[in-house]
């Protein structure tokens, strides 16, 4: 099972939709977050991306030299790049992090953003763009086409002589992830991508997902492996958790939550619609399956549910997932820093994942406060 951690690139709060107890984005402040996850043996993170967000390729070149393992999700976006930089961006940040890239495929489904970045295409033609894109992508980086290049002619992307001189360190290229909900989205992951990623639908929901694109890539002779991105509420009990989780929505008005559905209602991306369609904007059917939460997509796009319990609780949750064929968890929770530690803590040694506390052995020094200035802290057995 592979967990990684969030980076909020768009700022970061102890309460949704409000200034109280609110973040804002610094260096200092995702370097924090990246180095947490780096030692608590996350196995990346992911990078937001869109006009909400900074740069997330920006942001993740100046972390290379901040943490040792981690890996970095960010996004490429086809039709806002040209294929060829893309190319060189990818290979560049593989080499300089010695591998430690993973691509994230956003076709995008907020048109306003979308025209504003100066892409003006319909839904199918976006896909379109995206699976033109990702063949040039995915060829140059090979070395198809050899000293003389790739060469490509489709509908909206035309190349002569696509290559690298300096080749990813990953072969045959970095792992492209890759998410959405509607047809399109999974004729292209079972295509093209390598991880097809969903957000926290119900289980019945993510394994008729998980069925769909299996059967479609097997048409191409593919395999895919398959992620899902979930906030987390954890706590030492669910009634703890379950408070937790009240209490970041409790200064949440009513206004913003109807303006937020509103805005989210213009979009045309399917998996918006099902996230959005899972509470209906309403505060009292927010347990949309067992320790699902749905309070997260009130206000906030793109993943809307929270996993939230004491962890026994969370990992059978996780393991159910993992039952369906999922291997990668894309996690965050609010605020990120202290949620990163809490659920490495709580919840790693439940996955097998060790955290810090499988780490005690390896350590030169006491493991927590040493009590009265010379006894070690009793070793504990849970």
């Amino acid at each position: 099972m592979n967990v990684f951690w969030f980076l909020p690139t768009h700022g970061d709060s102890r309460y949704l939709g409000t200034t109280r107890g609110a973040r804002p984005v610094n260096y200092d402040y995702l370097k924090q977050l990246a180095v947490a996850a780096d030692t608590q043996g996350y196995d990346g993170v992911l990078i937001p991306t869109g006009r909400s967000c900074e740069d997330p390729w920006v942001v993740a070149s100046s972390l290379i030299g901040a943490t040792k393992n981690l890996k970095f999700l960010v996004a490429i976006r086809p039709g806002l790049s040209s294929p060829g930089l893309a190319i060189r961006t990818a290979a560049t940040f593989d080499r300089l992090s010695n591998g430690r890239l993973l691509v994230n495929v956003v076709t995008g489904g907020d048109q306003a953003e979308l025209e504003g970045d100066g892409l003006f295409a319909d839904h199918e033609s976006r896909y379109e763009i995206s699976s033109e894109f990702l063949r040039v992508w995915r060829a140059a980086l090979a070395g198809e086409g050899g000293d003389a290049g790739f060469h490509f002619e489709g509908k909206h992307i035309k190349v002569k002589g696509a290559k690298t001189l300096y080749p990813a360190v990953q072969k045959p290229y970095p792992p492209l992830y890759f998410g959405g909900s509607s047809a399109a989205a999974h004729d292209l992951a079972a295509e093209q991508v390598d991880v097809y990623l969903t957000w926290g639908e119900p289980p019945a929901a993510v394994a008729e997902k998980i069925a769909d694109i299996r059967a479609r890539a097997a048409k191409h002779g593919r395999t895919l492996r398959f992620g899902i991105r979930l906030h987390v509420i954890v706590r030492e009990t669910s009634e703890a958790a379950w408070k937790a989780a009240d209490e970041l929505i409790s200064h949440l008005d009513d206004d913003v939550i109807a303006r937020a559905q509103a805005a989210f209602a213009k979009m045309d991306s399917e998996g918006q619609r099902r996230m959005a369609a899972l509470h209906g904007g309403r505060r009292d059917k927010l347990e949309v399956s067992p320790n699902l939460w749905a309070g997260v997509g009130l206000v906030r796009g793109g993943a809307g549910t929270a996993l939230v319990g004491d962890p026994e609780t969370v990992a059978a949750r996780m393991k159910e997932y993992a039952d369906l064929g999922i291997d990668t968890f894309i996690l965050s929770g609010y605020p990120h820093l202290e949620e990163s530690y809490r659920f490495a803590e709580l919840v790693f040694p439940l996955l097998g994942k060790g955290g810090q506390q499988g780490k005690q052995d390896a350590l030169t020094g006491p493991f927590g406060e040493v009590v009265a200035n010379s006894l070690y802290p009793k070793v504990s057995q849970s």
